[in-house]
């Protein structure tokens, strides 16, 4: 375990719901340096899967790359105190109209820790309902088209760059063992940087 530590933590600025701060760190050996962190209210990633065994996929434009990706459902834990699996369901709802019956939680994790403190926390939705049309949040999600991309397409997909969204490779993956019985998805205790409920099933 490391000895280093944020001794210090200073606020730079807001950019919509992303803070900035200029954080000291103190450490074994050396002068008290500083890193700039981009503090993030967390998201929730939802990989949908049919009957058919196809994952639901949204493509929309992205503007920090200036392009469109195609990625699974996905939003932002900007409800105070709303459960991570509540807002999945909320997101999956939103996003492509979608109810699960099971929602099982495959993973949390941090998405880039060398500049931003955002937590995910990752589910797989099964036992899929219509709920009717989607209900786009944004100009983005209202131009996006939703695909369905069969889990045994999955491989190929990410070996040929289409698919290159990391929360979906990682998504697409752990749902791929899940469904196999190579893997139990997360176990059932808290989780979130701060023990937060990311194991809560639906």
């Amino acid at each position: 375990m490391s000895d280093f530590h944020v001794s210090k933590s200073e606020h730079l600025g807001d950019a919509g719901f992303l803070k900035i701060t200029k954080d000291t760190v103190e450490g074994p050996g050396v002068d008290p340096f500083t890193r700039v962190t981009v503090r993030h209210v967390g998201a929730v990633v939802v990989v949908a899967v049919d009957d058919d065994g196809r994952a639901v996929m949204v493509r929309q434009f992205r503007s920090a790359v200036d392009g469109d990706i195609l990625e699974v459902v996905a939003g932002k834990r900007d409800v105070d105190g709303e459960p991570p699996a509540v807002t999945a369901s909320r997101e999956l709802a939103e996003e492509v109209g979608l109810e699960a019956g099971r929602l099982v939680p495959l993973a949390e994790f941090y998405n880039s820790p060398g500049f931003t403190d955002e937590y995910t926390y990752l589910f797989l939705a099964l036992e899929l309902e219509s709920l009717g049309a989607p209900e786009p949040q944004g100009p983005e999600e209202r131009a996006m088209t939703v695909e369905r991309v069969p889990l045994a397409m999955v491989d190929e997909l990410i070996a040929t760059r289409g698919i290159i969204d990391a929360k979906s490779i990682i998504a697409l993956l752990l749902a791929q063992r899940f469904l196999a019985g190579e893997y139990r998805g997360l176990d059932a205790s808290p989780g979130g940087p701060s023990g937060g409920d990311g194991a809560v099933r639906s």
